[in-house]
């Protein structure tokens, strides 16, 4: 028996097919069906739009995925060192096929991927890499532990992605990478990253860990860059509880992927460089394994429903779709996220905006409550003997004087989303819902200011 959140052939040509069209004709009406749900706020006491419904549960999982679990458990090869045909060496192999570069190193994280790849270019101590203060702390986790210092760009507050404007102010003598953050499973501006990049002689590394599978200009996210990374965290789209990896091309620094996360061993068994021990484990790879045959029509299905969903709400003045740049050709919608102008809700607050929703059967909620730049790490470090002894008195002042970045903190304040990753399975009826509910509460703003 099929599970409700298994995806059939004929449910995935359907919503592909209304996303298409969508996106094609831009005919599908902005308020669709709402009038006969507007009414009475359910707040207020209305009835809501969504009632007694379910989301596709996630992570996903079926019997693919069990079947490979079992049968690692029966081959009782459970470490990636016994075997060069193990889960994790089969994954590894599987996945760069899949986004088209030569090599992967699987990690047991997306944080030590990233840092992984921090060390294998040989950046350290007194030296700096610029990115997103709009992240997962692991992205700047992985640049602490090495001893350097991750330096915060401020955010386009439009696709919420690092200003490369901002970035290009930012580098300085000690500067040796660029991070960008590929937020919501969505581009960063990568024209332009990798053309400062190119202009200032630094490496990129792309922290897609949201972005799996992502094209941008012809190329997956996590291939533009020296070295892309991802995360298989239990949220992401692709996923095995915990897990990251690695992908590039030049074979060489690749290798020295390897040699870092396995504790400095390289393949040939020599002992040769600094390194931590980040191997995945067979477990993990086994349920990636599984379920490696769906997950480009999920990632399919996402898109086709993201595209339906900002047709409903593209003449909605009160939420605006994330900005996509030019290029952007498909997302892992990790997340689906919305600007909320309060100004146009009779200027009540976010918090108002989704207790409405709520009541209405939806839940859409903030993301990241404030950017990395005002949390107590800054002070933490620039106070530690170690970041005393590598970076001057005067840069160190100099970065905390400049550790401001107001885009992202309006960004923290306005921004709403879906996760995505379950919910974006849903069918065309749940994406109406999430579309009707938001515009009931448009129509009825005027209603907010009885809502406590």
């Amino acid at each position: 028996m099929m599970k409700k959140n298994q995806v059939t052939r004929r449910q995935f040509l359907t919503t592909a097919s209304i996303g298409a069209m969508a996106i094609a004709s831009r005919r599908i009406p902005a308020y669709g069906n709402v009038s006969r749900r507007a009414g009475k706020l359910a707040i207020l006491g209305g009835e809501p739009v969504r009632k007694n419904k379910s989301w596709p549960e996630w992570p996903y999982w079926d019997d693919k995925v069990i079947d490979e679990v079992v049968k690692t458990t029966k081959s009782r090869i459970w470490c990636r060192i016994q075997s060069e045909s193990g889960t994790v060496p089969t994954f590894e192999k599987k996945y760069a096929g899949l986004m088209g570069t030569r090599y992967c190193v699987a990690t047991g994280s997306g944080t030590q991927a990233l840092h992984t790849s921090v060390e294998a270019l040989g950046i350290g101590a007194g030296e700096e890499v610029i990115t997103s203060p709009y992240t997962d702390p692991g992205t700047i986790a992985s640049i602490l532990v090495s001893r350097a210092l991750p330096v915060l760009a401020d955010l386009d507050p439009e696709s919420y992605q690092l200003d490369p404007d901002d970035v290009e102010r930012r580098i300085t003598e000690n500067t040796r990478a660029i991070m960008p953050v590929h937020m919501m499973g969505q581009p960063c501006h990568m024209d332009r990253i990798t053309a400062i990049a190119k202009k200032h002689n630094l490496k990129v590394i792309e922290d897609a860990c949201q972005a799996h599978l992502s094209v941008y200009k012809g190329k997956k996210l996590g291939t533009i860059g020296d070295l892309g990374c991802f995360s298989f965290q239990s949220s992401k789209t692709i996923t095995c509880g915990e897990g990251g990896g690695i992908i590039g091309n030049d074979e060489n620094l690749m290798d020295k992927c390897y040699t870092v996360h396995n504790h400095g061993t390289s393949r040939r068994g020599r002992t040769e460089v600094i390194g931590p021990k980040y191997r995945m484990n067979e477990f993990e790879a086994a349920v990636l394994l599984g379920q490696l045959s769906g997950v480009q029509e999920r990632f399919a299905r996402r898109n086709a429903n993201a595209a339906y969903l900002s047709a409903r709400l593209k003449d909605c003045p009160g939420v605006q779709p994330q900005k996509l740049y030019e290029g952007t050709e498909s997302g892992s919608f990790y997340l689906y996220a919305m600007t909320y102008r309060k100004e146009h809700f009779n200027d009540a607050e976010r918090s108002t905006f989704l207790k409405a929703l709520q009541a209405e059967g939806v839940s859409l909620s903030p993301y990241i409550r404030q950017g990395l730049h005002r949390e107590p790490w800054i002070e933490n470090v620039l106070g530690s003997s170690v970041y005393l002894k590598m970076f001057s008195a005067q840069r160190l002042k100099q970065y905390r004087e400049e550790a401001t970045c107001p885009n992202c903190d309006k960004v923290c304040q306005e921004m709403v989303m879906l996760w995505a990753s379950g919910p974006l399975l849903g069918t065309q009826e749940d994406m109406d819902d999430v579309a009707d509910a938001i515009l009931k509460v448009y129509e009825n703003r005027e209603k907010l200011k009885a809502v406590k």
